[in-house]
């Protein structure tokens, strides 16, 4: 079967390799469609943490299992999506209902090796059913899973201000997850057209640029002098991280689902007087795969529109780097394998 390899920042090869065979407690999926996502992009930079080259990328995926041990329920055949953090069941976390953040987590396309081939080995235990979504939806449940986590862990309450920072895919969908949970959104966004974006597709009704000098001052505006009572950061981005303690109400909660490399850093003293809550948001669980995928099947959120480039995977390699360009406009590109 082909592969294609990220063996150091900035290059892929394609490879062959054999089809992997069928071990117990595993399924094999015929890979249908890759969704490139920020940990690909952050990879082929060499700026994403925790990772190893060289690596075969890519966790959001969707195909037909082809071949399968212990896994009941499901037919050979069908269309499927599988929870792409393979955790290890006993440690600390896995005991207490956390098996998203695993002490021995291995994320398929990070710590092992991932989608893009044209067959994959995963467990068993990790398999989702299509329930009649497409290809395309399927794998764009993995990017919609992580804001959904992130929007769970906020605890959200019908009515509140909810600032979501960054308007990419995972951004986009803590979004939708958020007016789902019936917030009132607020998108921030250094890229106009994102923002521009957000009102067309997103129907989020408040918008504020970064580069503006005066956010705090809009934000005040927008929730009638409160700010808002979660804010909910996908960028990432340093400097973006720490800026937005300064945007908390008091009593709020702050939730990181973007990762980097550094320090953050902030003041305690106004961080104290709000009586603020700092949480990580990693990953996501079945719980909030279930949810996504219900959430779709009832038309509450549409992956579909994020889809912006299309290419073959014979043409991934050539085009990579292109999708690192912001003027190229990619929200989601997705690789298709037929």
């Amino acid at each position: 079967m082909k592969t294609l390899i990220c063996t150091e920042p900035g290059n892929f090869e394609y490879n062959t390799a054999e089809k992997p065979v069928l071990s117990k407690g595993r399924a094999i999926i015929k890979i249908k469609r890759i969704g490139i996502c920020g940990t690909d992009l952050h990879a082929f930079e060499g700026t994403q943490p925790y990772f190893n080259y060289p690596r075969i990328l890519g966790h959001e995926l969707a195909g037909t299992l082809v071949e399968f041990d212990n896994a009941p329920g499901f037919e050979i055949g069908e269309a499927v999506t599988f929870i792409p953090y393979f955790n290890c069941g006993s440690c600390i976390a896995c005991r207490t209902g956390k098996p998203n953040s695993c002490v021995n987590i291995a994320v398929c396309g990070v710590h092992v090796d991932g989608g893009m081939v044209e067959f994959l080995s995963v467990p068993s235990a990790s398999l989702l059913h299509g329930e009649g979504l497409s290809f395309d939806e399927l794998a764009l449940v993995e990017p919609l899973a992580i804001g959904a986590h992130g929007v769970r862990r906020a605890a959200i309450e019908p009515g509140e201000f909810v600032l979501v920072i960054g308007a990419g895919p995972i951004g986009l969908g803590t979004m939708e997850f958020a007016r789902i949970a019936g917030a009132q959104v607020i998108a921030l966004d250094i890229n106009e057209k994102r923002l521009q974006f957000c009102k067309d597709r997103l129907q989020v009704v408040h918008t504020v640029n970064a580069l503006s000098t005066d956010i705090a001052e809009q934000l005040k505006e927008i929730t009638n002098g409160d700010m808002p009572t979660v804010v909910i950061d996908a960028t990432g981005n340093l400097k973006a991280i720490n800026n937005a303690f300064q945007y908390m109400a008091h009593g709020a909660r702050y939730v990181l689902i973007g990762l980097q490399k550094g320090d953050i850093s902030f003041s305690h003293p106004e961080f104290h007087k709000r009586e603020g809550t700092l949480m990580s948001s990693r990953n996501a669980t079945r719980q909030d795969f279930e949810h996504v995928i219900t959430c779709m099947k009832r038309g509450d959120v549409k992956p579909t529109t994020y889809i912006t480039h299309r290419v073959i995977f014979d043409a991934v390699k050539q085009e990579f780097g292109n999708w690192l360009n912001p003027a190229n406009g990619v929200i989601k590109a997705m690789v298709e394998l037929y």
